[in-house]
C-alpha cells in the first residue's frame, strides 16, 4: 500500500483538501496524511467547498511535518511550492512532486472552488499512476 504525505505551509487549505480527496478516491488502496511546515487549523472555507461535493473533512486536523518521519512515506506532494523548504529526506522519497497551487486563504469562495477542482484532478491522476 502506497503511503502519501501532502504538505503545505500551514496545513489548513490545499493539503487538507488533497488529503480529503485521496482518502475518498483512494479508499482501501493508499494511506494518506497531510501536514504543514507549521500546524494551524483546518480552514472553514476548505471544509465548506469540500462538503459542496460530498466530502467531509471535518474530522481532519492540522499537523506539523516535524511530527512525522520521511521514511514512513513513499510519495510526498508539496502543494504550495514549499518543496524548497523541506529537508532533503522528504524530497528524496520514491515520488516527490511540487504542485505549486494558488493559496485560496483570504480569497473569494470561487478561488477555493477552483483550487479544490485543480487538486481533485491532480490527486486522481496521482492515484491512477500509483496503481
Amino acid at each position: 500500500m502506497k503511503r502519501i504525505m501532502f504538505v503545505c505551509k500551514k496545513n489548513s487549505c490545499r493539503s487538507q483538501m488533497a488529503e480529503g480527496f485521496a482518502r475518498t478516491l483512494g479508499a482501501g488502496k493508499i494511506a494518506v496524511t497531510s501536514s504543514g511546515l507549521e500546524a494551524s487549523q483546518v480552514h472553514p472555507t476548505a471544509v465548506q467547498v469540500m462538503s459542496e461535493i460530498g466530502i467531509d473533512i471535518t474530522g481532519q486536523s492540522s499537523k506539523a511535518l516535524h511530527d512525522f518521519h520521511p521514511e514512513d512515506y513513499d510519495t510526498v506532494i508539496s502543494l504550495c511550492g514549499c518543496g524548497v523548504h523541506l529537508p532533503d529526506a522528504w524530497v528524496s522519497r520514491e515520488v516527490f512532486e511540487d504542485w505549486q497551487l494558488d493559496d485560496p486563504d483570504g480569497q473569494a469562495i470561487t478561488t477555493f472552488q477552483r483550487v479544490r477542482d485543480e487538486i481533485k484532478e491532480r490527486v486522481a491522476n496521482l492515484l491512477q499512476n500509483a496503481d
